[in-house]
C-alpha cells in the first residue's frame, strides 16, 4: 500500500519558537512537503509539557477531530503526558510519536516531576505505533529505560544545510553559544569557566531565548556582573538567522547536561567551527574526537583547561577546524530526515492496510 500524501502534524506552541525542537518540526515540514506529503499543522497549547486542564481538553478535541484512521505524527513536547489522550485515540487513528528526547531527562525537575514524566510518557510511547528519534543515543535511551522494543524506533538525524566555513580570524577570539537560557544547557557551568581564563583574550556571545526561565536567565547575567565578565559576555537574546553568528565565532562551545541530539553542534560543524562540550546525551555521536574536546559534565575546571588549552596552541585549534570541516561533509541533510520519516509512515501505514483486509477476511 502506497503512503498517503497526508499526515497530521500535531506540535504545541508557536512552530515558529527558536528551538532546536522546532526547527527540526519546521524543517520536517518543509521537507515533506516537498516530496508531496500534504501536512496538516494541528496546533496545541503552549502550555506544553506543563498543560493544565484546559490545554489538555483541548488537545483531546483537536485529535478527536483528525479524520478516523489518519496518520498522526506527535511532537513529544506534547505527547510525553498526552498518555490518557493516547489511550483514547490510539485505536481509531495511526499515532507515531516524534521524541526529540525524554521529558523527565529535563533538568532542574523534582523527584515527583520526574516519576510523573516517566510514567506517563513510557505509556504514551506504548500505545504510539511507532517512534521517530532523533539520534541513536534517545533509541537506546527509550529501549533501556522505557522498554520501548528497538523494532519500533527509527533514528531520523536532523538535517543541515551546507555552508561556507567561518574564516576564524577572530581578534580577539569570538567563542559563541547558541541555547535557551535553561538549566540542562548549562550556561551557568560555562560562565564559571570562563572566569577561570581571564587572562586570555577573547569574547563570547550567547545567543538563546531568556523568557523560558526568566529566574535562572537572571541568574546568570547577574553571574556575569559577579565574575566581572559582563564587558566580555554578551547575552543576545533570540535571533531568527544565526548565519552571521556562525561565521563570526571562531569556537563554539555549550555544555549542556544532556541532550537528545543537539542540533546546533551539527550547524556549528557545518560552518566549520571546533566544539567544545560536554560528553552528555547524543553529543558524542554528534561531534567527533577530531573536531571537538568534549569534557565531563557539571566540571567547569575541565571545560575551561579545554577551552585555555585551544585558545593558547594554535595549532590544536587548526586540526580541530580541519575536524570540523571534514566532519560537516558528513551531516545528513533535511531530505534525509524527510526519508526517514516518509519511511515510518510507509509501513504504518502499509500495516494498518493488512490488518484491516485480515479483519475484513475474519471478521
Amino acid at each position: 500500500m502506497r503512503l498517503k500524501p497526508e499526515v497530521y502534524f500535531v506540535i504545541p506552541g508557536e512552530l515558529n519558537t527558536l528551538t532546536g525542537g522546532y526547527a527540526y518540526d519546521r524543517e520536517l515540514i518543509r521537507a515533506l512537503e516537498i516530496a508531496r506529503i500534504r501536512v496538516h499543522h494541528i496546533a496545541l497549547s503552549s502550555r506544553f509539557p506543563a498543560p493544565d486542564e484546559a490545554a489538555l481538553t483541548d488537545a483531546s478535541s483537536r485529535l478527536a477531530a483528525i479524520p478516523d484512521n489518519a496518520l498522526v505524527l506527535v511532537d513529544g513536547l506534547a505527547y510525553g503526558v498526552m498518555d490518557a489522550i493516547a489511550e483514547q485515540e490510539h485505536e481509531r487513528l495511526h499515532i507515531v510519536a516524534l521524541c526529540h528526547h525524554p521529558l523527565a531527562l529535563e533538568t532542574g525537575l523534582s523527584a515527583d516531576e520526574e516519576d510523573r514524566l516517566f510514567t506517563s510518557e513510557k505509556k504514551a510511547l506504548a500505545l504510539a505505533c511507532a517512534v521517530v528519534v532523533t539520534s541513536a543515543a534517545t533509541a537506546m535511551l527509550l529501549t533501556q529505560r522505557f522498554g520501548i522494543a528497538a523494532e519500533k524506533i527509527t533514528v531520523a538525524l536532523p538535517g543541515t544545510r551546507k555552508r561556507a566555513f567561518a574564516p576564524c580570524q577572530g581578534d580577539p577570539p569570538r567563542l559563541l553559544t547558541v541555547a535557551s537560557l535553561t538549566r540542562r544547557k548549562a550556561h551557568d557551568v560555562l560562565i564559571q569557566a570562563l572566569a577561570h581564563i581571564k587572562q586570555l583574550t577573547w569574547t563570547a556571545r550567547i545567543v538563546g531565548g531568556d523568557h523560558f526561565d526568566p529566574a535562572w536567565s537572571s541568574f546568570l547575567k547577574e553571574k556575569t556582573i559577579t565574575l566581572e565578565l559582563d564587558d566580555r559576555i554578551h547575552f543576545a537574546g533570540s535571533i531568527d538567522d544565526l548565519s552571521a553568528e556562525y561565521t563570526a565565532a571562531d569556537v563554539f562551545v555549550l555544555p549542556s547536561r544532556f541532550e537528545g541530539y543537539g542540533m546546533v553542534f551539527a550547524e556549528a560543524l557545518s560552518f566549520g567551527l571546533p566544539v567544545v562540550a560536554a560528553h552528555a546525551g547524543a553529543v558524542p555521536d554528534v561531534v567527533p574526537a577530531s573536531a571537538g574536546v568534549l569534557v565531563p559534565p557539571d566540571d567547569a575546571n575541565a571545560l575551561a583547561a579545554a577551552l585555555h588549552s585551544i585558545l593558547t596552541r594554535p595549532e590544536q585549534l587548526q586540526a580541530l577546524r580541519q575536524g570540523a570541516q571534514a566532519a560537516a561533509a558528513d551531516l545528513p541533510d533535511w531530505q534525509d530526515t524527510a526519508a526517514r520519516v516518509i519511511s515510518v509512515l510507509q509501513a504504518v501505514a502499509s500495516n494498518t492496510h493488512h490488518q484491516q483486509r485480515q479483519h475484513e477476511a475474519y471478521p
